[in-house]
């Protein structure tokens, strides 16, 4: 007999945020006294820029902000992002292609529901960002994972592409710069992969969300620019949490062909209606004002970034490839698996973030969450002070175990 009551197997399919789990699990252990240092928030630690927390106060208290608005977004926020495109990525397209989103991961998640059927597989290069796979299966398609490393910057080939591409392939997802590893595309490979996924038919996904959040000689590239001719089978995905500091605002988007454009829209219109018509009009003041506190941010970033990798390379047993972007290392740490730390012994990544939350109170991302056994994301989007007294903690435990 069927059991009518019973929770659906897609639901039961999906697994939790593995980032926003440690996130909340060492905000817990900090409500208890315990002295835990967090790397595992993919958020800045600065708050949002005043000018737009004003344009959200006036938003409150403007009447038409208490009514529903368009679903894809209000036309004056799709205009300023369409200009905010062509300024930041040089990237021309139109206001009607873009669908403002409840954040970055709703428009991966209507960007899967619009393109994929039953049995479709997406092309994911791992490490990954945790939601990507989710989002695949939700909609029934299948994740192929080409794994990368260290060797390789953390990047994909056109080759590992073309060996894993079949008759049921239907997207590409691409990230640069890269959640959870750093890793920054160069022009030629980013080149390269559009035009094979041109070539082949194949629809990118972009997620562009760390544009700004580069350093040294590396830049960022859209991928739609550099390859005009896959620009009506991208869509780029985007949003104002990490660039603005506003991750709890919610507010993202996605661009893409109108066809695209038009299905996103439909399915928010049952999902969700309109976003958030306060948190709107601050995205409006986002991308519409100055980028100088994002350059502020970002010269914090980088020098934290730095200060991150001489700190882990300095721990006996870890090696860490100088991230390039966005605001996360991602240590290779199987030299501390299968020695003895504190009297207890790690052989996964998994089991290593327990022991380093139990005994020291340090909290990281393992790289399971990522697709990537052995390693860890550590974010820098924290304190100086905490950044050196967490990686201190963890430098003395496996010093004096």
């Amino acid at each position: 007999m069927t059991n009518r009551a019973s929770i659906s197997k897609r639901a039961l399919s999906v697994a939790p945020s593995a980032t926003l789990a440690i996130s909340a699990r060492a905000k817990e252990l900090r409500a208890q006294g315990r002295p835990v240092i967090g790397y595992g928030s993919g958020e800045p630690d600065f708050s949002t820029p005043d000018a737009i927390v004003e344009a959200a106060i006036r938003a409150a208290k403007d009447p038409m902000s208490h009514k529903y608005s368009p679903a894809p977004g209000q036309m004056e926020l799709r205009e300023a992002i369409a200009t905010k495109t062509l300024r930041d990525s040089g990237f021309v397209i139109e206001p009607t292609q873009v669908v403002v989103t409840n954040g970055g991961k709703q428009a991966v998640y209507q960007t899967c529901q619009v393109l994929l059927d039953d049995g479709d597989e997406v092309l994911l290069p791992a490490p990954y960002w945790v939601t990507y796979p989710e989002a695949v299966s939700l909609a029934g398609g299948v994740p192929v994972l080409l794994p990368t490393d260290e060797s390789t910057g953390f990047t994909v080939s056109v080759e590992q592409l073309e060996a894993a591409v079949t008759d049921r392939t239907k997207m590409l997802i691409f990230v640069s710069p890269s959640n959870p590893t750093g890793a920054v595309y160069e022009e030629h490979q980013i080149r390269a992969v559009g035009e094979w996924a041109a070539e082949r038919g194949i629809w990118v996904m972009t997620d562009e969300i760390y544009e700004h959040l580069v350093y040294g000689e590396a830049v960022f590239h859209s991928m739609p620019v550099l390859v005009p001719e896959l620009a009506e089978r991208c869509v780029v995905v985007n949003g104002v949490s990490k660039t603005y500091a506003m991750t709890g605002w919610r507010v993202g988007w996605m661009i893409g062909p109108p066809e695209v454009s038009s299905a996103a829209t439909r399915i928010e219109s049952h999902l969700t209606s309109n976003v958030n018509n306060i948190a709107q009009a601050a995205a409006l003041e986002a991308v519409s004002g100055s980028l100088d506190a994002v350059l502020e941010m970002r010269e914090a970033f980088d020098r934290r970034r730095l200060l991150m990798l001489d700190l882990l390379t300095a721990i006996d047993g870890v090696t860490c490839a100088e991230p390039l972007g966005a605001f996360y290392a991602f240590p290779n740490m199987r030299g501390l698996l299968n020695r003895p730390l504190g009297g207890r012994t790690a052989s996964t990544t998994m089991e290593l973030a327990g022991i380093l939350l139990d005994e020291i109170d340090v909290a990281i991302v393992p790289g399971e969450a990522f697709g990537a056994p052995g390693y860890a994301r550590l974010s820098f989007a924290l304190s100086d002070a905490d950044l050196v007294e967490g990686l201190t903690r963890v430098g003395e435990f496996v010093k004096g175990s």
